[in-house]
């Protein structure tokens, strides 16, 4: 009877490479590392090599003719994973650049042979046969060739029962190398500047024998050293984004914290649901959304913020600083410029996770936007959609803030085109009554649910969002005009 080969997969130590290699890397795998200058593929060698090295499992590490070891490892001991203790124990250093200097590959590959076998390791990487290419380009093609002696080490390092590495530049692009088809698994890393802007991206373009996560990964290199962002994976099931098998939404509903305008949502926020409250600067929004978590840490449900823009500070609730340093609250704020949504989705999740969270708010999309690297931004719609689905799998109930331009006349929900994902939509705006401008607010959806359809006045005061009484019809005067508010700034009353 035939049974199937297992395959042990092993943790490499650094943070989301398992989750887009399909669980780690598989034992006994040859892989190759690519990348441009900078893009940290010596960095990744040696956190997947510091993970995994141990005494009875040693790692052997070759150097070519790129930076000397000594120097190499003088900026590697700055990353915490650095483990000196495991230096010539569990991991040993070789330089072969006076083997590759002479231009004899037979004798470098036998040199590679010998200390494998004398040491025994479970763990091999060579670094860089970029260099080992550029030192011999001179030489006449034949049996001594460096492309054959990179052919050859490939196979050799397939026989090894040993993880095997081969680490360098050369297999970038259309740069032909029958490597790649003896490889099991390739590693493409990139790095793109834009501006003050630096984006790292990874690519698992091929990993014999499980699947892969799809696409390109955001990464960094930070004081601990790399971390890799996974895409959101997104499953269209009967028409909606989902993320797995999430949870099931409730049927209740939340309060918002703010008088009268659960009334106008049909009884409350439903649970579950993502809410887009739009309107122009200083309209009110992020004292709605305010309101909205300090109600929740009232009522005992947990709540976590992601701040793009300056966070409110009324006197009439207590200030969210106050609320993230009594536990309540979780916050991200950042004013980088060179994120992407995939790495702030996991950083949300986390947050989410530990806080035992039920409300998010996301204040908001515009700073968003701008505090996204420019080389995400034509993929801005795209990868909301991946957040919502995300958000959506984890049972949260969402708020989310937009900045729209001043245009009183003009209803216009979002400049993203995200306002179909959304289950609900506030709008907020200003109408000129007698000279004056005032606030006026109404609900434009809610899914599956009757709601008001009444636009009413609302004043921001010390004790947060008071709402009014409705706008007549001809009361509006804009631009000095008596003007009727238009059929097509609410919605009819019905189910959505």
């Amino acid at each position: 009877m035939n049974k199937k080969v297992a395959i042990r997969r092993l943790a490499t130590g650094v943070p989301g490479l398992d989750e887009i290699l399909g669980g780690g890397l598989p034992e006994f795998s040859f892989n190759v590392i690519a990348g441009s200058p900078g893009s940290g593929k010596t960095t990744l060698a040696h956190q997947i090599m510091f993970a995994l090295a141990t005494p009875e499992k040693p790692a052997l590490f070759f150097t070519m003719l790129g930076e000397p070891t000594l120097k190499m490892l003088r900026y590697q001991q700055q990353f915490p994973f650095f483990n000196l203790d495991k230096i010539n124990k569990s991991i040993r250093f070789v330089n072969l650049s006076d083997d590759v200097a002479t231009g004899n590959f037979g004798q470098v590959l036998a040199r590679i042979t010998q200390e494998v076998e004398a040491f025994s390791p479970a763990l091999v990487f060579v670094d860089s046969f970029r260099s080992v290419m550029l030192e011999v380009q001179h030489q006449s093609r034949g049996a001594n060739s460096p492309e054959l002696f990179i052919q050859q080490l490939g196979s050799q390092m397939t026989a090894w029962q040993a993880t095997t590495f081969l680490i360098g530049e050369s297999l970038l692009g259309s740069d032909p190398n029958p490597v790649l088809t003896v490889a099991d698994g390739l590693l493409l890393l990139e790095q793109s500047v834009y501006r003050n802007s630096m984006v790292r991206k990874m690519q698992v373009q091929k990993m014999r024998g499980q699947s892969t996560r799809p696409g390109m990964h955001t990464f960094r290199i930070t004081s601990d050293g790399i971390e890799v962002y996974p895409a959101a994976l997104v499953h269209v099931d009967t028409g909606e984004a989902s993320v797995t098998s999430g949870p099931v939404r409730s049927r209740g509903r939340l309060a918002t914290g703010v008088p009268r305008l659960d009334e106008m949502l049909g009884g409350g926020l439903p649970s579950g649901y993502s809410l887009l409250v739009a309107g122009p600067s200083g309209s009110g929004k992020t004292i709605l959304a305010t309101a909205f978590l300090a109600e929740g840490v009232r009522l005992g449900e947990p709540g976590v913020i992601v701040a793009f823009e300056q966070t409110p500070s009324q006197s009439w609730i207590r200030t969210l600083d106050d609320m993230v340093h009594a536990g309540q609250i979780g916050l991200i704020n950042t004013r980088s410029l060179d994120l992407s949504i995939d790495e702030i989705v996991q950083h949300l999740t986390k947050l989410i996770k530990k806080m035992k969270a039920t409300r998010v708010v996301i204040d908001s999309l515009s700073g968003f936007e701008l505090a996204v690297a420019p080389t995400f931004r034509e993929d801005f719609r795209e990868s909301l959609f991946r957040m919502f689905a995300v958000l959506s799998g984890l049972g949260v109930t969402v708020v989310m803030t937009s900045e729209l331009e001043d245009r009183y006349m003009d209803l216009r929900f979002s400049p993203y085109g995200s306002a179909f994902l959304t289950d609900a939509i506030i709008v907020q705006r200003y109408i000129e009554v007698g000279s004056r401008l005032q606030r006026v607010m109404a609900v434009v959806k809610v899914r599956a649910s009757v709601h008001s359809t009444e636009i009413r006045r609302f004043d921001i005061t010390d004790d947060g969002i008071v709402i009014g009484d409705p706008v007549l019809e001809y009361e509006g005067l804009l631009g000095g005009q008596p003007t009727r508010l238009q059929a097509s700034s609410t919605v009819k009353k019905g189910k959505r």
